[in-house]
């Protein structure tokens, strides 16, 4: 893969080592890439898995990380601060991935319009001010990318889950309308959906129900997803833009 020397990325949604987002900083450290990470606690204490243990500052300096921001990203002006804070240390931001989703189960019958504002709040609003902000602070330098990341909504029904699929489905169709408009700013927009991935919030029987759906006897671990989108920032990826990819291993569902 092509060398991210001298690129900063902000990655959201990186506050458990557990997590995709930390697997994708670690991935983006490794070629070269400075980083800075946002994380909201509060979103992860209150879910199944519970918050990182050590705190997220231990993230930030195992990966050596240019910044961190915990910021709630449901409130309307975090995303211009989230990008102010990583381009006042950082100077430029080459890259975005949104990575950040609240998540949370609730059936048709069990929705509220407060649970719904909450949903389009983080999961499509934030995601759409961040690119936004991105694009308006890059200057014309042909590696901008962003990488946003959608769920498997539009493989298959996920009634358990509706408010979570419904915006994750909002990004899934955003995707070529983003890459149509920023492609003449030199920045490429392409969306990943990682599948089933093991980042600790699954029952075990989920877990098991699972497995048995994936022709390689496994789920998805953070770092297959991070391959693919560190790829997505590198110059080897410069004429992918648009695409909303599937990298779920084969995923019989």
């Amino acid at each position: 893969m092509a060398s991210l020397n001298g690129r900063v990325a902000l990655i959201t949604g990186a506050s458990r080592r557990a997590g995709i987002g930390f697997a994708i900083a670690r991935r983006l450290r490794a070629a070269g890439a400075a980083v800075f990470l946002q994380s909201y606690r509060p979103h992860d204490a209150a879910q199944p898995w519970g918050a990182e243990p050590g705190g997220t500052e231990s993230l930030v300096a195992e990966l050596g990380a240019a910044g961190h921001l915990e910021l709630d990203l449901g409130d309307p002006s975090a995303p211009q601060a989230l990008i102010d804070a990583a381009r006042e240390r950082t100077g430029h931001i080459d890259i975005l991935v949104a990575n950040h989703a609240r998540s949370g189960l609730g059936t048709l019958d069990e929705l509220t319009a407060h649970d719904l504002d909450a949903f389009w709040a983080v999961n499509v609003r934030a995601t759409l001010l961040l690119a936004s902000a991105f694009a308006a602070q890059h200057d014309g330098r042909p590696s901008g990318r962003v990488v946003m990341l959608t769920s498997g909504q539009h493989l298959g029904g996920m009634p358990r889950e509706v408010g979570y699929a419904v915006t994750k489905g909002a990004i899934h169709q955003a995707t070529a309308t983003l890459a149509d408009h920023l492609s003449e700013r030199g920045i490429t927009v392409n969306t990943v959906n990682p599948g089933p991935t093991d980042t600790g919030w699954a029952t075990p029987e989920i877990t098991a129900e699972v497995v048995e759906l994936m022709p390689r006897g496994r789920w998805g671990m953070p770092d297959d997803a991070a391959r693919l989108i560190a790829w997505l920032c590198s110059d080897d990826a410069d004429w992918i833009t648009g695409q909303v990819i599937n990298s779920e291993g084969g995923f019989r569902r």
